[in-house]
């Protein structure tokens, strides 16, 4: 099943599939997340969904049960 992603605020557009890790699913659409240590815990990766909902997009994939999903990716400049 694909997922509509929408990018901000960039506004990038791109399907995506579900279980699709969001880092390659960036990447796929020309965009960066910045990342630190691949795990979480730095947070150097954290977008926002669901405006409000922050998780880090290294440890993260595409949901299932969603036809779109919209990703905020914020630019921290201490990374």
């Amino acid at each position: 099943m694909s997922v509509h992603i929408h990018f901000l605020p960039d506004d990038v557009s791109i399907e995506a599939e579900v279980g699709e890790p969001l880092l390659r699913v960036a990447s796929r659409a020309g965009l960066t997340i910045p990342t630190g240590c691949l795990m979480g815990s730095c947070h150097a990766c954290e977008v926002e969904i669901n405006e409000g909902e922050f998780i880090c997009a290294c440890i993260s994939s595409v949901p299932a049960g969603r036809s779109q999903l919209t990703i905020n990716l914020m630019s921290d400049p201490t990374w």
